[in-house]
């Protein structure tokens, strides 16, 4: 299924689906749950466009690669250009927000971090970013203080509060943007609390935010 960026409503966004932009470690206890250190500074990797593929109705994942976890992300759509900005420009420069699954090959990832190779393989195969529809920023009284979750099969795998953020969301950005130019239609994923775990084909998910649920299954 062709993705492009769309609203609630279904109505299309004229924006061009870029790359997303990730930041691995951003919640503490997620770190630790992977035997991870807290970074000192922002983890970042990215995912090409052909990585994005829409959360519903249905999504695939890789059967021949090991496990494949599901790690649940406010994303954020980038509507104008940005390069080098503060942290006060950031939020004029944000569209809209949404949920993804930064979908990850736990096993062939472990192995290339013992290896020391990059992630890509194991974070930015095709369709390794389903991504919800977008919500338009003021239905967000406050993206630093904003709860989201995931429930699968109807059992709560993850449960995210933004406050708990290492590097928050307009920070994140403003750091991002130091390093990499944001393209009007890129996508910032901000980083996915504890509780990920292997999806399996048949599963159902339940992504929620502000009042929105998004309902999907593993094909």
């Amino acid at each position: 299924m062709t993705y492009q960026h769309q609203w609630l409503n279904g109505e299309k966004i004229n924006l061009p689906v870029g790359k997303a932009v990730c930041v691995g470690r951003n919640y503490a206890a997620h770190a630790k749950e992977l035997g991870n250190a807290v970074p000192e500074a922002p983890i970042l990797f990215l995912k090409p466009s052909t990585a994005i593929v829409p959360l519903m109705p249905a999504f695939a994942i890789p059967q021949d690669r090991g496990s494949c976890h599901h790690e649940t992300e406010i994303a954020v759509l980038i509507g104008q250009t940005i390069s080098k900005i503060s942290v006060d420009d950031v939020p004029q420069a944000i569209a809209g927000y949404g949920l993804a699954l930064d979908l990850t090959l736990r096993d062939l990832q472990n192995q290339l971090k013992k290896q020391g190779y990059p992630w890509e393989v194991a974070k930015a195969f095709d369709g390794a970013c389903p991504l919800s529809p977008f919500i338009k920023p003021e239905q967000f009284k406050d993206i630093s203080q904003t709860e989201f979750s995931l429930t699968v099969n109807g059992q709560s795998r993850q449960q995210g509060f933004t406050q708990d953020m290492i590097t928050p969301v307009y920070e994140l950005i403003a750091y991002i943007s130091q390093i990499f130019t944001l393209q009007a239609g890129d996508i910032v994923l901000t980083g996915t609390p504890e509780g990920v775990a292997a999806l399996q084909r048949g599963d159902e998910l339940v992504l929620s935010v502000v009042g929105q649920s998004f309902v999907s299954k593993v094909s």
